[in-house]
This record gives structure tokens, C-alpha cells and sequence, in this order.
């Protein structure tokens, strides 16, 4: 009853149902991370908005890339009792910076090797278990497009 609804929809830790509203810049931003992982990490497999289970709840990011032993392990199962290698969460005006620090904690302690926040205005920042990284881990080199009029 709910797929139709234009907000992306995540459980937190008490069930109850979160829901973020969308913008077109959020889902350019979405689909340009998506396309170049795939393209710079073929190894691999892209996810969009797969469900995984945290200490916060099913949490959904926006794009995620796992390995080709991660997707063996776990298959399709829905959520995911662990969190892909990467995970991206594209910010909206909405989102709180505890929110953020929150989700980034709860996808690194469900498994994430990185966790990258991509703001607004298309910075990245990388983050790992000790903290802020100057650049990702992983091959990847992201230059988002500039805002369309």
C-alpha cells in the first residue's frame, strides 16, 4: 500500500516507519553513484536502496556496492543481516546531523567497510571505523553534476 508513496521508507529501532521525501537532484545524484560503481568497481555488485538490518532499526541507503562474497553469503535475502561493504547515503535538506552520525555508526557496526554522506552541493566525505578518511579505500573516483537549472 505504501510502494506508490514519493518518500523512500525505513523501520527504526522501535518499527515504527520513517518516511524521506525525494528530489530529483537526490535521484541524479543516486543513479551517477550507481553507474560509476558499477563501472569502476565491476568486481562487484551495485545495490539501490537494499534493506539492512542495524542496531538502529532497517536502514536503507541510497545506493550501497557489496562484494561478490557478500552477495554468495547473502543472496537477496530482505534486510540483509549485515551491511554491504559500501554504503552511500545522499543527503536532503531534511536530515539531521545526529541522524547522519547515526546512520553512518549504525551501517559501520552492521559491517560497512565505508560509509560515504554526499551532500547537497555533491562533496563526498568517507567515513571508516576510526573516523573521517581523506578519500575512499576503493578505486573509485566520484565528480558529481552541478545542479541543473
Amino acid at each position: 500500500a505504501l510502494r506508490d508513496l514519493p518518500f523512500k521508507i525505513e523501520l527504526n529501532a522501535w518499527g515504527k516507519i520513517e518516511m524521506s521525501p525525494a528530489s530529483n537532484r537526490h535521484a541524479r545524484f543516486q543513479g551517477y553513484i550507481t553507474g560509476e560503481l558499477h563501472r569502476q568497481l565491476p568486481d562487484g555488485t551495485v545495490l539501490t536502496e537494499c534493506a539492512i538490518h542495524t542496531v538502529i532499526g532497517v536502514r536503507v541507503p541510497d545506493v550501497a556496492w557489496a562484494t561478490s562474497a557478500f552477495v554468495m553469503a547473502f543472496g537477496d535475502a530482505t534486510p540483509f543481516p549485515r551491511a554491504p561493504e559500501i554504503c552511500v547515503e545522499v543527503l536532503s535538506p531534511s536530515n539531521t546531523a545526529d541522524e547522519v552520525r547515526e546512520k553512518t555508526r549504525a551501517y559501520l557496526e552492521a559491517g560497512a567497510v565505508e560509509v560515504w554522506l554526499v551532500d547537497e552541493a555533491g562533496r563526498v566525505a568517507f567515513h571508516d571505523a576510526t573516523g573521517l578518511r581523506a578519500s575512499s579505500r576503493y578505486p573509485v573516483t566520484l565528480v558529481l553534476p552541478a545542479p541543473q537549472a
